[in-house]
């Protein structure tokens, strides 16, 4: 941490605003496909999340 000055940290900063900036961007652009291609993916989302939950359960069970 000692090498890191306070351009480094400048730089930092301004990149995440401008990364995050563009993912936003980027994300409302494609709203319309994302409802379109990927209406039921959050089933997926929840049935990995239970199957792991489940794992996890029977391993501090047995």
């Amino acid at each position: 941490m000692e090498n890191i000055t306070t351009g480094h940290w400048i730089f930092a900063g301004i990149f995440m605003f401008v990364f995050i900036g563009y993912l936003v961007w980027s994300y409302r652009k494609d709203l319309k496909l994302h409802k379109l291609h990927y209406n039921g993916s959050i089933y997926v989302l929840i049935g990995i999340i239970l199957i792991l939950f489940l794992f996890y359960i029977f391993k501090r069970i047995l």
